[in-house]
């Protein structure tokens, strides 16, 4: 993986782990309504990606596709009462799962990486779905996986100022 998408990654993790740290306890409960996440359940759900991303980023190293089981991330949140959990907790294991990933991407091998993939499910599973007949690389699910991360990340900060 190239140099500067590993160092927006690193950097993503270490300046994200300061602010959520700053979110208080009760910040990290607020909903903005019953039907949405709270910053608690929207990291929860970050953790989420991060297991079931961690599963493909392995499992593309040692297949010739990258077809994956998609999951129902409403369900994993609900089943796992992310709103009950402890917020320092959740920042932690947030941080050490995705320091991980970086690892994982840090050594994955640039032709594997590069690899153009025929057989794949990213129009369904990918926060930015390709087309089914688009071949498509490991590269860009593990960029894809980034992008989504920020993405939650900016809605996490948007929240807990809307209500600091």
């Amino acid at each position: 993986m190239d140099e500067d998408f590993l160092n927006e990654f690193r950097q993503t993790i270490e300046s994200a782990e300061k602010k959520l740290l700053a979110i208080s306890e009760a910040q990290s409960e607020i909903r903005l309504a019953p039907e949405k996440w709270s910053a608690r359940e929207l990291l929860g759900h970050l953790i989420d990606s991060a297991g079931n991303n961690h599963h493909r980023f392995v499992l593309a190293q040692l297949s010739e596709d990258l077809v994956f089981p998609s999951y129902d991330q409403d369900k994993w949140v609900e089943v796992q009462k992310y709103q009950q959990a402890s917020w320092p907790l959740l920042v932690q294991l947030w941080k050490a799962y995705n320091l991980h990933l970086l690892h994982v991407m840090t050594v994955t091998p640039d032709e594997t990486l590069r690899k153009r993939r025929s057989k794949h499910n990213l129009y369904e599973i990918a926060w930015r779905p390709v087309e089914k007949r688009v071949p498509i690389s490991l590269k860009y699910l593990m960029r894809d996986y980034l992008y989504h991360l920020q993405h939650h990340l900016n809605q996490i900060f948007a929240l807990s100022a809307a209500h600091s």
